[in-house]
């Protein structure tokens, strides 16, 4: 039997069928997710996704057990996407511990509770850089922290919340190590090394909590859903490094000389 789980949010973003089926049995299981509040209060919701491409049977019986909050700073245009990370990523945890705040621009008057998030001296935000840590490295060095934020989109969106925004200049900023390759591999990544949302909140939330049985439960659900899409006829897709690097890119190349050179970087292996 499906099961039917809670979620704490006022808005619902609902997770699209993986094809145009409407008819048949639907699950009784809640992908719509938070959006989010600060505030908790229940609700409940379904999928209506086709019993035979429910994903319910992927996700954990339970919600996850960990001390670590997630902070989902999602750009409002992953919103509209169909094949988004965070719903599944969500569903994995509890409410309180996954929190999604939606917008391009946070301030301290508009999200005080954010703010004081930020400044808590155990907040980590997840975004690589030349001065970021390695969170392995910083994990074996100090206790598990108890927030971590994490910014949904794409790497341009996400760059400009990052650069745009002082309050995410105040935590710690931590990286993850390009040791693995992303299986989110119906949607096309920068690099061969790029992580969904989901992907990174995974492989940190095993790192912060020495757990490493947490990112195979969170990656199950998303392995499913790609395994749904390819057998309804979408294509794997390779990240634009690996295109580029084997002749298959056959896109025109920009004539921006800034995204140009992002590709000429790309194709000599300098991290960008």
């Amino acid at each position: 039997m499906p099961r039917k789980k809670s979620f704490v949010a006022p808005i619902l973003i609902h997770l699209l069928l993986v094809t145009g089926e409407t008819s048949g049995k639907a699950c009784n299981f809640a992908t719509s997710v938070v959006v989010v509040s600060f505030e908790s209060q229940s609700s409940e919701a379904y999928c209506c996704r086709p019993q035979k491409v429910c994903l319910c049977p992927f996700l954990p019986v339970h919600p996850l057990k960990v001390s670590t909050c997630l902070y989902i700073i999602q750009h409002p245009a992953e919103e509209s996407r169909v094949l988004r990370t965070v719903p599944l990523l969500a569903a994995c945890l509890p409410p309180e511990k996954c929190k999604i705040l939606v917008g391009r621009r946070f301030n301290e008057d508009r999200y005080p509770e954010l703010a004081t998030v930020c400044r808590n001296p155990n907040t980590l935000i997840l975004y690589p850089g030349a001065e970021a840590t390695d969170l392995e490295e910083f994990a074996v060095m100090s206790s598990s922290p108890s927030v971590m934020i994490i910014i949904d989109g794409t790497w341009s969106q996400a760059k400009d919340i990052f650069y745009k925004n002082a309050l995410f200049r105040l935590p710690k900023q931590v990286q993850l190590k390009p040791s693995i390759s992303s299986q989110y591999v119906i949607r096309t990544q920068p690099t061969n090394t790029c992580l969904s949302t989901l992907e990174c909140a995974a492989v940190a939330l095993s790192i912060l909590e020495k757990n490493k049985s947490i990112q195979e439960t969170i990656l199950h659900p998303l392995q499913a859903l790609c395994s749904f899409q390819l057998q309804h006829g979408a294509q794997i897709h390779h990240s634009k490094e690996h295109l580029l690097k084997n002749g298959l890119y056959d896109k025109p190349m920009p004539k921006n000389k800034r995204k140009l050179r992002r590709m000429e970087l790309l194709v000599n292996n300098v991290k960008i």
